[in-house]
């Protein structure tokens, strides 16, 4: 089973990225490959010029073709995911997560960014034709401490991570496979 993990933050590091380090680490422990992609991968002038044939994105893309999954993990600024992952998530094909499962991850300064994964990033992964998108998790700067060494999840947050990784977990075990999709 194969995951890729998506660092939408423009700084790094950041609260937002250390969820999937996080996330990575539990799913490497059960078995799953973990192959992380972050903003930092590309090119800015490939993303402020839609460069189409950028070869980190052609790169990504023939990833997406092999994964199973999507961890995507973004900080929450003005209401809103991060430009530059927006950027990015434009430049993919239109079903670039098909037959994927996705779990959205984000950050924010407070709670009342909680709904920017719901009306945000869910509607632009639900566009890329995700299988599956998964209820998100919002946690807050707050939760997240040693975020540039050796991430510590508050007690809640470290429970809701635990709970949607096991959701995420038995969504791809539940997913039809490519072949059977095709028939």
């Amino acid at each position: 089973m194969r995951v890729i993990t998506l660092a939408g933050s423009p700084r790094f590091p950041s609260r937002s990225t250390a969820l999937l380090s996080l996330c990575q680490q539990a799913l490497e422990a059960r078995g799953v490959e973990v192959i992380p992609w972050n903003i930092h991968n590309f090119q800015p002038e490939d993303l402020l010029y839609a460069r189409f044939d950028s070869p980190a994105l052609a790169a990504l893309k023939a990833d997406l073709l092999q994964a199973d999954g999507v961890i995507v993990a973004t900080p929450i600024y003005k209401a809103s995911f991060s430009g530059a992952l927006k950027t990015l998530l434009d430049l993919l094909p239109e079903r670039a997560l098909e037959h994927k499962v996705v779990l959205p991850l984000a950050s924010g300064g407070s709670a009342s960014h909680l709904l920017a994964v719901d009306y945000a990033l869910k509607p632009v992964l639900n566009a890329l034709k995700a299988q599956e998108v998964l209820h998100g998790v919002f946690a807050t700067d707050g939760q997240i401490t040693d975020y540039d060494r050796q991430p510590q999840l508050d007690a809640l947050l470290a429970e809701r991570i635990d709970d949607a990784l096991d959701t995420f977990w038995h969504a791809l075990h539940r997913r039809q496979p490519r072949y059977a999709q095709a028939v």
